[in-house]
């Protein structure tokens, strides 16, 4: 069974935002200390904390990079299963012919569905639990169906060349189904974006305390840096939340199939 987690039950927009609102907060408490201590702050220990801002910035540059990383592949893994679906439907269809003929329609009837089906389940957003419930149950139920043929047809021609083919193929269909279904839940762990907005907010609140120790506010710098920074974690996020954010898997390969196969 699907289980949020909390960021994930949360609109990206307004992680966003709350992100975005910290940065410019802490940056402004790092540059009030700054400010508070400068006096009592050698040329040293000013030097110290540079190295310490680009310890940082470094840590940042590779957490970020590894995090973008993760939510990359897993998109890119969720639109290779698509594609992957879509071919074993695909290979599927065309075995039907092998069928005797009296299974032919019927199981064309129920691909059809199939297909229609995994297009609006596809659509579906993954926090719609009932509806995508109800979409599962009927897709087990097709499923369970076309096996039936798929068994009966065998009792009539057992032949590995043609019967045993469609079957194999109608093995690859359920094996790819259950392979999308398992992708969507494969997501960048919850503890890694926490600690990326961790380091985050620390990196700009070390930018503002050093700002604070030279003693000269950058505000238009802070501000861009603090929206580049919101804009990088939206697109990470958006990129990790399979059908709810703004990018998302394109279904154009299964609905094409759908038109090719039966229009």
């Amino acid at each position: 069974m699907y289980q949020e987690e909390f960021l994930y039950s949360h609109n990206s927009v307004l992680i966003t935002l709350g992100l975005f609102i910290l940065i410019i907060i802490f940056n402004e408490f790092g540059f009030r200390i700054g400010r508070f201590v400068q006096h009592q702050t050698s040329d040293e220990l000013m030097s110290l904390t540079g190295s310490v801002q680009a310890s940082i910035l470094g840590l940042l540059a590779l957490l970020l990079g590894f995090t973008f990383s993760m939510s990359m592949q897993r998109f890119d893994n969720r639109s290779l299963a698509l594609i992957d679906e879509a071919n074993a439907i695909g290979t599927a269809i065309f075995r039907v012919e092998l069928l005797n003929e009296q299974f032919q329609q019927p199981t064309n009837n129920l691909l059809k569905k199939y297909i229609d089906l995994r297009i609006a389940i596809g659509k579906t957003d993954l926090t719609r639990q009932q509806e995508r419930n109800a979409f599962n149950q009927q897709i087990a139920q097709l499923q369970r169906e076309l096996w039936a043929i798929a068994i009966e047809a065998a009792n009539v021609d057992p032949r590995p060349v043609t019967t045993g083919a469609f079957i194999n193929s109608l093995n690859a269909v359920f094996d790819a189904q259950g392979k999308r279904n398992a992708l969507l839940h494969m997501h960048v762990p919850e503890v890694v974006l926490i600690l990326l907005f961790i380091v985050f907010i620390a990196s700009v609140g070390i930018i503002g305390y050093s700002s604070g120790l030279g003693g000269k506010r950058m505000a238009l710098p802070t501000v861009l840096v603090a929206f580049l920074i919101s804009m990088i974690v939206f697109i990470i996020i958006d990129l990790d939340r399979p059908k709810r954010g703004l990018v998302q898997v394109n279904q154009a390969v299964m609905q094409d199939l759908r038109l090719s196969a039966f229009e």
